[in-house]
């Protein structure tokens, strides 16, 4: 197994576990938050989907700077199920692994993302690891969601 392997499976390993997650929250509890400051389960799914497809579009870019005039398929795009997210974000999903399968080992180590604007620049390879790990930490959110609810949660270490 080559280091893109290992990527692509850790995504679609994070990307397994959350729909578990997603799919596991009833309907009528999807604009539930624990407090007003904070989203709503379906916020928190859109804001997952979309933001994989802003952090495909920086990495091509290689930094916030290139995104400028961006066009969002997610702006102004009402939540409407789990399911419909899911099946929306599906085309610019596969754009994102099919990217990733493109990298060399050397562009992993070599090629830097550019976000001084947030206060850092990393290499490729780090910037893969931390957008996988963000949707890690946002669904372990939603899981905390849902204790908070009182509702039952799905079992997503197999």
């Amino acid at each position: 197994m080559n280091v893109n392997d290992l990527i692509l499976l850790n995504f679609e390993e994070v990307r397994r576990r959350s729909i578990t997650v997603w799919k596991a929250i009833p309907e009528q509890m999807l604009n539930w938050k624990p407090d007003e400051d904070a989203l709503t389960c379906a916020e928190m799914i859109r804001h997952l989907v979309e933001g994989e497809f802003l952090y495909h579009q920086l990495l091509i870019a290689r930094g916030s700077k290139g995104l400028t005039n961006l066009s969002n398929p997610f702006e102004n795009k009402d939540f409407t199920s789990v399911d419909n997210e899911i099946l929306f974000a599906q085309p610019y999903r596969e754009n994102f692994l099919k990217y990733i399968k493109t990298i060399s080992k050397s562009d992993l180590e070599n090629i830097e993302i550019d976000r001084s604007n947030v206060g850092y620049v990393r290499t490729l390879g780090d910037m893969l690891l931390r957008i996988a790990y963000h949707e890690s930490v946002h669904t372990g959110q939603l899981l905390d969601y849902m204790r908070t609810m009182g509702i039952d949660r799905p079992n997503i270490w197999d």
